[in-house]
């Protein structure tokens, strides 16, 4: 049987930061990946809680807590932990579209709703998620996802943000022909005009 009281002697990291004086002289991301080891024993801090709340994704009393997008967070952890880095990458994009937005940008109310931060820090779970879409594009295990069986139907997508994206995946992958659309000079809208290239490279 694992074990599970990680959480008692390993400290929270989030990855490193690029110094000051290396970022001012571009716009480049600010934050490094957590290396595999790293994100492997950030992972084991997970407490496999009998009712994970960082994934549940509701909303109580106007307060969000959990994952909006209900990643199976204590799923793909322990597959971090254990170094089974593609099943986990399987297991992140069964929820989400785009891991490699989310794990940059998020505000990370899963971390908010870790049992864990009632009395330590929570676990890094946003840097893991990141750590494990980069790994994946890294050792080329990101690939389209093209239907077999393609329907008759044509649906145009408004917006190429994140949600128009996100949508447009899901209905791509149901095999309908989508077009995006989008009014702005480049493609994005949230990621390219609402998000700075120190967060979100573009």
């Amino acid at each position: 049987m694992k074990r599970r009281d990680q959480f008692m002697t390993v400290a929270r990291s989030s990855g490193a930061e690029r110094h000051p004086s290396e970022r001012v002289g571009d716009f480049s991301e600010y934050k490094t990946a957590l290396t595999e080891a790293e994100a492997s024993q950030q992972a084991s801090r997970c407490m496999d809680c009998g009712t994970p709340f960082c994934h549940v994704g509701e909303v109580f009393d106007q307060v969000k807590i959990g994952c909006p997008v209900y990643n199976l967070i204590p799923e793909w952890n322990l597959l971090v932990e254990e170094g089974r880095f593609q099943e986990a990458l399987d297991r992140l994009l069964e929820t989400n579209n785009f891991p490699e937005f989310t794990g940059r940008v998020c505000p990370a109310p899963c971390e908010g709703s870790c049992t864990l931060s009632i009395h330590e820090p929570a676990v890094a779970i946003k840097d893991i998620e990141r750590s494990i879409i980069d790994i994946g594009f890294e050792k080329g295990w990101v690939v389209p996802r093209i239907p077999m069986i393609r329907s008759s139907h044509s649906i145009a997508i408004v917006g190429s943000g994140p949600a128009g994206l996100a949508a447009a995946d899901q209905l791509n992958q149901a095999g309908h022909q989508v077009t995006v659309f989008e009014r702005e000079d480049r493609v994005g809208g949230l990621l390219t005009y609402g998000i700075p290239a120190m967060k979100l490279d573009k």
